[in-house]
């Protein structure tokens, strides 16, 4: 009874450790005596005790394998330190488990000897400008390589490119002159702007000032029109109130019936007025030559008898 229960116990335990679970993402190469047999993937599965066995567990998830830099030599002859970084999945367990010796190493010296033949056919500013490329054409030939493993590579990467020292400082040497080169040319612009501004405001100063000017000398001139105006509207009411006053007073002399004498002596002190002006000819009507004659002897008379009296 007790070897029984030994036997039913070992058999339970046989049983229990030939059951597994696959989880997700990963999937079993099983074998049986030796030979392969299939591939486990997700769920449960029994494998026939001392017959089968579990050759490889795959995972079937993205990984990635950064690799430490490595030397590679460029077309001009310049030994730079690169290294990088390889995205891949394995699609094909039997393969991977079959197709070559420890992959990852594989993988790793395929990757190296790919980017120093790729390396080696540009110069060193094609290597620092054309990341893209390099990547491009080593995941297309890592891809192609790495199918009969069962691997895909789905992208590399170059992380980092380090040329040697002596050309890192000329590097930096070129870089800075660039960047004083650019500030120069930006100094430059800016002083090429100011001084647009500042011409520009003069400019519109002086078109301010002109503006001014104009509507000054503007004002100015219809200012002194009105004055004229005014002045030559005075004048003719001066000259209006004259006649009107000569006029009256021609009405008035009319009125008073003068004789001839005193027409002729008011003649003669227009004369005098006309003789005070700038006239320097003057012509006396004949019939007033006598009454000039006259009023000149009694003023002689008049001055004779002055000194007299004192």
């Amino acid at each position: 009874m007790l070897i029984i229960f030994i036997i039913a116990i070992i058999a339970l335990i046989i049983v229990v450790s030939n059951i597994a679970v696959v989880q997700q993402s990963r999937a079993y190469v099983i074998e049986r005596l030796g030979a392969f047999q299939t591939v486990w993937g997700v769920g449960l599965h029994f494998k026939v005790p001392f017959i089968d066995r579990i050759a490889r567990r795959v995972s079937l998830k993205e990984q990635v394998l950064d690799y430490p830099p490595q030397p590679v030599i460029t077309k001009d002859n310049v030994t730079m330190q690169i290294d990088t970084v390889v995205y891949f999945q394995i699609t094909d367990p039997k393969l991977y488990a079959y197709g070559v010796e420890q992959p990852m190493a594989a993988m790793e010296t395929l990757t190296a000897t790919t980017l120093r033949n790729i390396i080696g056919d540009l110069e060193l500013d094609q290597t620092l400008t054309s990341r893209d490329v390099v990547n491009t054409k080593m995941r297309a030939i890592l891809d192609e390589a790495t199918d009969p493993w069962g691997i895909k590579v789905n992208r590399v990467e170059l992380k980092n490119i380090l040329p040697p020292r002596e050309i890192q400082n000329a590097m930096e040497k070129q870089m800075k002159a660039e960047r004083e080169r650019r500030e120069s040319i930006l100094q430059a612009e800016g002083t090429k702007q100011s001084q647009i501004l500042v011409a520009e405001g003069e400019k519109q100063s002086a078109i301010l000032k002109a503006d001014a000017a104009k509507q000054a000398a503007i004002l100015k001139a219809q200012g002194e029109k009105e004055a004229r105006i005014m002045a030559a509207e005075a004048e003719a009411q001066a000259i209006m109130q004259v006649q009107q006053a000569m006029a009256d007073s021609l009405k008035l002399l009319n009125a008073a019936a003068p004789n001839d004498q005193v027409v002729k002596l008011k003649a003669l002190e227009a004369m005098q007025k006309v003789a005070d002006g700038k006239a320097t000819k003057i012509i006396i009507p004949s019939e007033l030559q006598g009454l000039a004659g006259l009023a000149a002897s009694a003023k002689t008379v008049f001055e004779t008898e002055d000194p007299k009296a004192e």
